[in-house]
């Protein structure tokens, strides 16, 4: 769902600064950065938590969309999650008492400082093992960073059919 007047972003070329091996990365948050925008736009704050058919609300993607990026761009920086970040994916689903534009605001924030990860990751760390999680399942840095663009994506799109139909056939009690 790209904008009218845009060519999708990987059709843009390559970003400066971001290593060959990560432009597809790079890409597709970038692209994701502005369908969310670009969805998101006058959205009616009071749809955010609604549950068409029990599915997933508009606010658990924007939510879920900053918190699993940070997440796994930890684990792909070697680290491993902070009390502060686990507090966060424990919520995440949860109305907060805050508004769409500050869950875009805050989406925008995180593709920022994984565009800026991006930039110093050093292509010869792409195959190095990194330990995800409690469980500690390894993955390589590369794998990461490409489940958070693929995984990016996927919200993207639930998110797209979520505000659609919540703005079509918007729900009375929030279920």
């Amino acid at each position: 769902m790209s904008t009218p007047e845009k060519l999708e972003v990987w059709l843009r070329g390559p970003l400066p600064k971001v290593p060959a091996l990560l432009q597809p990365v790079a890409h597709a948050l970038l692209q994701a950065r502005e369908e969310v925008n670009f969805l998101m736009q006058n959205f009616p704050d009071h749809l955010l938590w609604e549950k068409p058919a029990g599915v997933a609300s508009a606010g658990f993607h924007l939510q879920h969309l900053s918190g699993v990026l940070d997440r796994l761009f930890t684990y792909a920086n070697a680290k491993q999650l902070s009390a502060e970040q686990l507090k966060y994916l424990s919520l995440e689903g949860k109305n907060e008492n805050i508004t769409s534009a500050e869950l875009v605001e805050l989406f925008n924030k995180q593709i920022d400082k994984a565009i800026a990860q991006l930039i110093i990751t050093n292509e010869d760390t792409l195959t190095e093992t990194r330990l995800v999680g409690r469980s500690q399942v390894p993955s390589t840095v590369i794998g990461l960073l490409f489940h958070a663009a693929e995984h990016t994506q996927r919200h993207v799109g639930q998110l797209l059919v979520t505000v659609k139909i919540v703005k079509c056939f918007p729900l009375t009690n929030g279920q």
